[in-house]
């Protein structure tokens, strides 16, 4: 099971980001998707609808506590995988773990997340997005997601138009 903490949401600032790293997650496996900072129904409620149409398992929840929630995981047995510029080469690292938390950063992040994650893993020593660290994770570790439940909407590959197909009347 992979799940995934943004930390520091902040409206309306981080509203896409904050999104993009739950559409990113999904998409390649991630089935819950915590975050801490400002509370954003709209947000929540975006993915939720999207999984709705699209497939799961995904979910989403505010967490009050990035520390308590850390905590909690740990004592289930997950693995904490900080995602970050200053952490070990992600190309020279495997992790093992059936239970991975990966975070991802928001605004500045305190040393005592450093201290409390197993991994502190780098995708690449420049700065850059944490879209982009959690996909490249992902993708290196556990390739693309194939398979969801409860699909009512499915994107069609096409060279050059949109093309949707539509599993289930409750689709719309």
């Amino acid at each position: 099971m992979i799940e995934l903490l943004r930390l520091g949401h902040r409206l309306p600032r981080d509203q896409r980001t904050t999104t993009h790293c739950g559409l990113a997650g999904r998409a390649l496996g991630v089935e819950k998707m915590w975050y801490t900072g400002d509370r954003d129904k709209e947000m929540e409620n975006g993915l939720v609808n999207l999984t709705g149409r699209f497939g799961g398992p995904f979910t989403v929840e505010w967490s009050e506590s990035e520390y308590v929630l850390i905590k909690k995981k740990k004592k289930e047995g997950f693995k904490i995988i900080h995602l970050t510029m200053y952490g070990l080469d992600f190309e020279k690292t495997k992790i093992k773990a059936e239970k991975q938390l990966l975070i991802v950063g928001g605004e500045k992040v305190a040393p005592e997340l450093y201290r409390l994650s197993d991994y502190n893993i780098s995708i690449g020593n420049q700065p850059h997005s944490e879209v982009a660290a959690l996909a490249l994770y992902l993708y290196k570790n556990f390739g693309l997601k194939k398979l969801f439940k409860d699909v009512k909407m499915e994107i069609v590959g096409s060279e050059r138009s949109k093309v949707m197909k539509r599993n289930s009347e409750k689709a719309f």
